[in-house]
């Protein structure tokens, strides 16, 4: 089959196979080499979003792509976003806004739909851009999601695009899960994968020759390249936590930061930055595990806020939690996280699960109810409690009042968000991204109890990565091969 089309996607064998990291990289190289090139995802299910410069929400991989691509993250990268609430049913969300919430079933009906605002995105980047870059989702050999896919090869089917699959060798069985996804694959399907990467090499490449010959033998398609392990390769991640991040040497003086990993947490690269600061011990805690003694807890955003402050009390940090704050420990919400600090919550349209309302922790003296409408900005102010600046983004459908929020955490686009209360110990902010910049870190640190903060450049950080992870592609896939399957 001969593909002519500026569109490239990039599928996996499995989730988390590197198809975000990929498509990251391609798109910096294509970059660098002075081509106009565009992220694209059409369908993402993850907790870890971003706010886009049209006011809407995408998955955070794609706000990564649109960096290496030298852009602003745009709805039409990501128009079909689903966020889980539940083992079986997400948020529904097109173009950037939040439609409905739905069950598996019913959103497989509702695939049609979803088809049209994907290629109606997609063809606006046609008329915009010279090369698109797309990712796939989970594996094109899922038999069970086949009919009405709109995220592997029903996509690609649809729009006439080449194929490229990716495996993670790290996982073992790298040459089964290749030949097993082409074999399960159509023959059209099998016609337009036009060949392979082999992602996190570590070893010597010549004991895998034989392999890569024997495969290329026996599907009559190439090995583009095996990119090797990058050991300390920091992108943020789609969606997983990964709790064994390759940390910095931390400086002498140092702070313990503890975030409770949720059931539904959302937004967790809120704390990458944290995870990577010389000054900062930083430690998730999962189901099971006991909540350390800490200089700082931070309660982190969730897409169920109530069934996940029944899961704190289900894992006993609430009394950790409170032992915490009566020895003077520093408290910190974000998000729903914030919610999880005052009296009550209200869901009283079920928007994040049945409909009611629950207890808050009751630090402190607000309430919130949850509405349809939800919240998707981007701002920008100061500190209510520190001369520093502060920028991030916002995504909630909480709307909260009280007394307590009379003292703001910060004042962004003249209005007050968040709370900290009057002795300073706990404080709540509706702001995802306040730890990125850095004058608000400092400032947060600073009042979580470390003196002297380590001054780092978290953009540059992300933007050695891109470069790093572009010059390992171009120093072990065969680039020119590649980029000619964009008829450029």
């Amino acid at each position: 089959m001969t593909i002519k089309n500026k569109t490239l996607m990039v599928q996996g064998c499995t989730s988390d196979a590197g198809k975000s990291t990929v498509v990251a990289g391609l798109c910096r190289i294509l970059k660098r080499r002075g081509i106009n090139v565009v992220p694209f995802k059409p369908q993402n299910m993850a907790l870890n979003s971003a706010v886009t410069e049209d006011n809407g929400e995408i998955g955070r991989a794609q706000a990564v792509q649109a960096q290496a691509c030298g852009l602003e993250p745009h709805t039409d990268m990501n128009p079909v976003l689903l966020k889980p609430n539940s083992d079986t049913g997400a948020q529904v969300i097109i173009h950037g806004k939040a439609l409905q919430e739905m069950d598996a079933t019913s959103f497989h009906d509702y695939k049609s739909v979803a088809m049209s605002a994907v290629l109606e995105s997609h063809q606006r980047q046609v008329n915009q851009y010279d090369a698109i870059i797309v990712e796939g989702a989970g594996s094109p050999a899922e038999i069970n999601l086949r009919e009405g896919d709109i995220a592997n090869m029903g996509f690609a089917e649809a729009v006439d695009c080449p194929v490229i699959l990716v495996a993670d060798i790290d996982r073992g069985g790298v040459f089964a899960h290749l030949l097993g996804t082409l074999e399960l694959l159509s023959p059209s399907e099998q016609n337009r994968t036009i060949g392979f990467i082999i992602n996190r090499f570590r070893g010597d490449i010549s004991l895998l020759q034989n392999g890569l010959d024997w495969l290329e033998e026996r599907t009559q398609k190439p090995v583009f390249g095996v990119m090797n392990y990058l050991h300390g390769l920091h992108l943020e991640a789609e969606d997983a936590i990964n709790r064994h991040i390759d940390i910095v040497d931390t400086d002498s003086q140092t702070i313990k930061i503890v975030v409770p990993v949720l059931s539904r947490l959302s937004n967790h690269t809120d704390f990458d930055v944290l995870r990577l600061h010389p000054n900062v011990d930083f430690e998730y805690i999962g189901p099971g595990d006991t909540m350390p003694p800490a200089d700082l807890i931070i309660l982190p955003g969730t897409k169920s806020v109530r069934s996940d402050m029944q899961f704190i009390h289900d894992q006993n940090w609430y009394e950790s939690i409170q032992r915490h704050c009566r020895f003077g420990g520093k408290l910190l919400g974000i998000c729903g996280g914030l919610q999880m600090l005052g009296q009550t919550i209200h869901d009283p349209l079920g928007i994040e699960g049945p409909p009611g309302s629950s207890a808050g922790f009751g630090f402190l003296a607000f309430e919130t109810t949850l509405e349809p409408e939800k919240q998707l900005k981007r701002v920008s102010g100061k500190l209510s409690f520190a001369n520093a600046a502060v920028s991030g983004y916002e995504i909630h459908a909480g709307v909260s009042e009280g007394r307590a929020l009379q003292r703001p955490f910060a004042w962004v686009q003249e209005r007050k968000d968040g709370v900290i209360c009057e002795n300073s110990q706990i404080a709540g902010t509706y702001l995802h991204g306040v730890f990125d910049q850095a004058e608000s870190r400092e400032a947060l640190l600073n009042w979580a109890g470390l003196s002297n903060v380590a001054a780092i450049d978290y953009y540059q950080i992300q933007e050695d990565a891109l470069e790093r992870l572009a010059d390992e592609m171009e120093a072990t896939l065969d680039m020119n091969r590649i980029i000619s399957l964009l008829n450029l």
